[in-house]
């Protein structure tokens, strides 16, 4: 019977806070595609790398996978259509913020909650990443970790893992709520690699596109008690003046 290597959440996380720093060049050559499975999961994840990118020109792609209307199902005041209006309004003024122009920010719609992980649907987002990445003429492609503990985020993965078979370009991930795990959890890896970013340079221009993400941290959408907010021990992560990008 074969057995597969694992570690709790709790080793998983020392491990990437221990990972070893580098440069954003060694990184991020070239331009870069983000691909974000919510809109704020782009500022979370690595808007430092992003807001550094940008500084030295070579600002990334930002790619929404999911339209994020999921956040408040019950709100009659951001019904689907507004809200997702909202969202992505929120994820141009979080890019603009962070360097990067309205024109290198794209969407693919999917639904919240929702995102492929296989099938016609998960082909046709594919093949429309491929394309962004050649016409930008990316090296890197970013996306979530694919141990997030929600299922848009394991199907980004997927999505930039089939992109990279696809177009030949490099990838890592970078954790969201996989920060959130019970340490006690098995997580089935048999290591944690990759490296650090140092952010601290633009730790408070993160800080600034987080914050641009109002509909999913303050009382922008007051009337859906059961909507999303952001946890502050989310948001506490991300104080950290580093960022964490996985190998595959």
């Amino acid at each position: 019977m074969l057995t597969v290597p694992s570690m709790t959440a709790g080793e998983a996380q020392q491990r990437m806070r221990a990972l070893p720093f580098a440069t954003l060049d060694d990184i991020a050559p070239s331009t870069s595609l983000i691909l974000a499975p919510h809109p704020d999961d782009e500022s979370l994840g690595c808007g430092g790398l992003i807001a550094m990118a940008s500084a030295c020109g070579r600002p990334p792609a930002i790619v929404g996978v999911t339209d994020g209307v999921g956040s408040h199902p019950n709100s009659r005041s951001h019904p689907p259509v507004r809200l997702r209006a909202t969202r992505a309004a929120e994820l141009r003024d979080a890019a603009a913020i962070l360097g990067v122009g309205a024109k290198r920010v794209h969407y693919l719609g999917l639904p919240d909650a929702s995102a492929p992980h296989a099938g016609p649907r998960f082909d046709i987002a594919v093949a429309a990443i491929v394309a962004l990445v050649r016409h930008y003429r990316v090296a890197t492609v970013f996306a979530s970790w694919g141990y997030d503990p929600h299922s848009d985020h394991a199907a980004t993965a997927a999505l930039a893992e089939a992109v990279a078979r696809e177009a030949n370009v490099r990838v890592a991930f970078y954790p969201v709520w996989g920060w959130l795990l019970p340490p006690d959890a098995p997580v089935p890896l048999a290591d944690v690699a990759g490296r650090r970013l140092d952010i601290a340079a633009v730790l408070e221009c993160k800080r600034r596109a987080i914050q641009a993400h109002r509909s999913q941290y303050s009382d922008l959408i007051a009337d859906d008690p059961t909507g999303f907010r952001l946890p502050r021990a989310l948001l506490g992560v991300f104080e950290q003046p580093f960022e964490v990008f996985l190998a595959p």
